[in-house]
């Protein structure tokens, strides 16, 4: 008994250390951005794993000056709009799945989340012809709709499962009451889905506020860019300013960051409960 205790306290403390190693390799190049976007660029060049001599804050005032509160405001966009679109079609699409029962409802749950087969890549070419057709080219809308749908059938697939684990009691109560279909699912299974509802709209955060491809490809107008595409265009402008540049990649960053940090309780509830059934 007592070896098993020792080998189980062994491996207690290797997988905090695993955790501790794994939260230093994340955390350290985080610091050393956050420290090298206050240098002059003498300073960076000079010695990159020292500390400034004076912090120099007003590079992030010349990053936003650059372009970077262009893009910004831009991301910011697309973002809040992509993951309204995603988080509330996918969750009207889960409740359907998860509570009525149709002839083919099994054929069109499969259909939905066929879409997680679909590679971006392989659709690029199609996708850049049918904004054009559509004249959505070089507009924030295409933008918006290609995160949407490609972010749609995993979003769906986890307010199902999420779904699928509730009890449906008040459910009934209020359909016993007059209540329509639509306002169950608004005033009663939303706020009960709040925590699937935050890690649907966490991950479609991640995905439209970091994605390159789509926003290279379909993005031409400099006005219009997006923060991903935006520190390229920013790198050829400012040269050798390396810490400019990288208070612009710390911003970028940030933002997702303090994201995740504020919904983390409700992002990893959901994930768990979400689980639960498929």
């Amino acid at each position: 008994m007592k070896s098993k205790h020792w080998w189980g306290s062994a491996g207690k403390i290797l997988i905090f250390l695993f955790f501790c190693v794994f939260a230093i390799v994340i955390i350290l190049p985080m610091i050393w951005m956050i420290i090298s976007s206050m240098k002059t660029n003498t300073e960076f060049l000079k010695d990159p794993w020292g500390l400034p001599s004076i912090w120099h804050w007003d590079n992030y005032a010349y990053a936003f000056k650059y372009g970077v509160g262009k893009y910004f405001m831009n991301s910011v966009i697309v973002t809040v709009v992509s993951v309204f679109v995603t988080v509330f079609f996918s969750a009207l699409a889960a409740y359907v799945v998860s509570r009525f029962q149709f002839k083919g409802k099994n054929l069109v749950f499969l259909f939905i989340i066929g879409g997680m087969m679909i590679s971006p890549e392989a659709n690029l070419v199609s996708l850049f012809k049918l904004l054009q057709t559509l004249h959505l080219y070089d507009t924030h809308a295409g933008l918006i709709i290609s995160y949407s749908v490609f972010q749609l059938s995993f979003t769906v697939l986890l307010m199902r499962s999420y779904m699928l684990s509730m009890s449906q009691e008040v459910e009934e109560s209020a359909f016993m009451d007059g209540c329509t279909s639509f306002k169950v699912f608004l005033y009663i299974v939303v706020p009960i889905c709040r925590p699937v509802l935050a890690s649907g709209a966490l991950f479609a955060t991640m995905h439209a506020w970091n994605e390159f491809m789509f926003a290279t490809v379909f993005i031409e107008s400099d006005d219009l860019r997006t923060i991903p595409t935006g520190l390229v265009t920013l790198q050829a402008a400012l040269k050798t300013d390396y810490p400019v540049l990288i208070s612009g990649l710390v911003i970028s960053a940030g933002v997702v960051i303090i994201a995740f940090l504020i919904f983390q309780k409700q992002f990893i509830r959901g994930l768990a409960q979400g689980s639960v059934k498929g």
